[in-house]
């Protein structure tokens, strides 16, 4: 899996009015916990940021901070303004190459379905499953081939077979589908009235 490095401030617990201050400064408050160590709370520019909430792709976080100390992570928690598109607390989870991480990665649809040919609709029904496996395993994206699905048809997270790799994602969760369409409907009762 590809990483992002990020920089980032140490700072002190805070109470509302100097997490604003940090806000007003362009910065986003963030925690990093896990592994059996102390929380660490530090900042990082809002503009830095928006590489890691701004974009489809996972990635490992390389956390670098203002004491000389580094940490290796993964997006926990984000959270966001309720109206604008800012980013206003991020929660990382430290990991290490020993124990396997669970972490979403996004989802390639290929291929061209049966069911579309026929005049059914694709539908994705989801971007990302949830995935557990070691550092070494993590995939950037997990590529699925949508060629053999037929009208009225679906994939589901349990279809998804992969080495070192388990899927944690609900093993009924919808992830594509091929949708008959009303054209085809009204084909099909025209036919029944002939």
């Amino acid at each position: 899996m590809k990483h992002f490095e990020l920089n980032g401030a140490v700072r002190q617990v805070g109470n509302k009015a100097v997490i604003k201050a940090f806000r007003k400064q362009d910065l986003v408050p963030c925690n990093l916990y896990g592994l059996g160590m102390e929380n660490v709370l530090f900042t990082v520019s809002a503009k830095d940021l928006k590489g890691l909430t701004h974009t489809s792709a996972s990635y490992i976080v390389d956390i670098k901070l203002d004491n000389g100390k580094a940490y290796t992570a993964v997006v926990h928690e984000l959270q966001f303004h309720p109206i604008e598109d800012l980013c206003y607390h991020v929660d990382f989870l430290a990991v290490n190459e020993e124990k396997p991480i669970a972490i979403d990665v996004p989802l390639v649809f290929e291929g061209h379905p049966v069911g579309v040919q026929k005049g059914g609709k694709f539908v994705k029904s989801a971007r990302t499953v949830r995935v557990c496996a070691l550092m070494k395993d993590l995939p950037d994206e997990l590529v699925i081939d949508t060629t053999p699905l037929d009208i009225e048809k679906r994939i589901v997270a349990g279809d998804l077979k992969y080495d070192n790799l388990a899927v944690v994602t609900p093993k009924d969760t919808i992830l594509c589908t091929v949708k008959a369409t009303r054209q085809m409907a009204a084909q099909a009762d025209q036919a029944t009235e002939e």
